[in-house]
């Protein structure tokens, strides 16, 4: 319990996270249309005072199962640090988005 206080202290005190993001854009999304959701996110990131690492596209998968009647889509992973308060907010956006089908947003340790 003492652990999890401190890190929410360090937290307020400015500490910047390293994050993974993971995220899925309907596969009838153009080329040019998936360029502008990522640098959408690349945005939303660097406007936080974050800072985008790598951001590397996978291409056009199978998914394992459909989502949203989409039987593949193009993925997108993205390494980047950014102040934890944000984190939520960008979960927020990728959610209403209404290109992405899903994403995963993770807090890489170390």
């Amino acid at each position: 319990m003492a652990k999890k206080k401190a890190e929410t202290q360090e937290s307020r005190d400015g500490q910047v996270h390293d994050y993974e993001l993971i995220f899925v854009v309907k596969p009838e999304v153009a080329d040019e249309a998936l360029d502008s959701v990522i640098d959408g996110v690349n945005q939303f990131i660097t406007g936080k005072q974050g800072v985008v690492e790598e951001m590397t596209k996978w291409g056009r998968r199978r998914l394992a199962y459909p989502i949203k009647r989409a039987l593949e889509g193009n993925y997108v992973l993205a390494h980047f640090k950014m102040s934890p308060e944000w984190s939520k907010d960008l979960e927020a956006n990728l959610k209403i988005s209404e290109q992405v089908l899903r994403h995963l947003l993770v807090r890489r340790d170390g």
